[in-house]
């Protein structure tokens, strides 16, 4: 019984062999760039710790040292804390115009370049690489790199940042903008076509209507994220509340009150942004209301 029970059961196929022996192979390679991706990580770390001024392993035990004296020096002059809040408020507000202003043009911008680089949409075919080439460097560049050669070319402020911010968002919502109008429906498009509708009246009328929803809610997002990239570029002469909280944290004790005090402005500002944001982009793509 045993032996008939054994001949009877079914044997790999020659295909099922095969795709064992290629999943084994798989997790073999796998497993064999983990590693080497951990050796490279772990050599990475011991030469920056090396390089690194004083070292950053005998530094680790005072990382909460910066952090308690900011709060300690802050508590102590916690009755200046509503002036100081409003010392900086134009600071703040200068911040929030530069992530509006580049928000602003970024999306303006990147909405036209991604119906000129969507197929099926764009006038000229051989267009759509150029631009889209041209949105990936928008992307690939950092704000801070841009910020900086601005600086040197204009002078540190607001400008700079917000030329900065702008570039990089209008790639970013570039590349969005394109694959939200991918898949927005043709029909509009040929009913207009066939009334003589131009390119532009078109788009104007047959696919901006359609997406609007999704590009207003990705433009949201991406003014959430410009705030905080504002806020850094502060750091390098760009104006806003970043540049205040430079100058207060290079001064040392004595400024860590006004220090702590923008730390607050900031988070506030950023949560509320982002409470708020999340509610309008829910009702614009799901119509839910929170």
């Amino acid at each position: 019984m045993t032996d008939l029970t054994a001949s009877s059961a079914p044997q790999p196929s020659g295909v099922t062999t095969s795709y064992l022996a290629e999943v084994r192979l798989r997790r073999l390679y796998s497993g064999a760039g983990v590693l080497i991706f951990v050796l490279l990580l772990v050599a990475g770390f011991l030469t920056a710790n090396d390089r690194n001024a004083g070292g950053f392993l005998n530094g680790l035990p005072n990382i909460f040292d910066f952090p308690a004296d900011v709060i300690s020096e802050a508590w102590e002059k916690a009755y200046d804390l509503p002036a100081l809040l409003w010392k900086y408020l134009p600071s703040l507000i200068e911040t929030v115009n530069i992530a509006g202003a580049a928000t602003l043009i970024g999306a303006l911008i990147g909405g036209l370049l991604s119906l000129l680089v969507t197929r099926g949409l764009a006038p000229s075919r051989w267009a759509i690489i150029p631009i889209r080439r041209l949105l990936d460097i928008f992307r690939a560049v950092p704000e801070i790199v841009i910020a900086l050669i601005l600086i040197f070319i204009l002078g540190g402020g607001p400008v700079p940042a917000m030329i900065a911010i702008a570039v990089h968002t209008t790639g970013a919502l570039g590349k969005l903008f394109s694959e939200v109008a991918e898949n927005a429906p043709h029909g509009p498009l040929e009913g207009l076509r066939s009334v003589g509708a131009g390119w532009t009246q078109r788009m104007l009328f047959g696919v901006v209507p359609q997406v609007a929803p999704n590009w207003l809610s990705y433009a949201l997002l991406r003014f959430e994220i410009n705030i905080r990239a504002s806020a850094i570029l502060g750091f390098v002469g760009a104006g806003g509340l970043g540049y205040d909280l430079r100058n207060a944290m290079s001064w040392g004790p004595g400024k860590f009150d006004e220090a702590a005090a923008i730390f607050i402005l900031l988070f506030v500002t950023i949560v509320t942004v982002d409470q708020l944001g999340g509610s309008l982009r829910n009702r614009l793509t799901k119509g839910a209301r929170v």
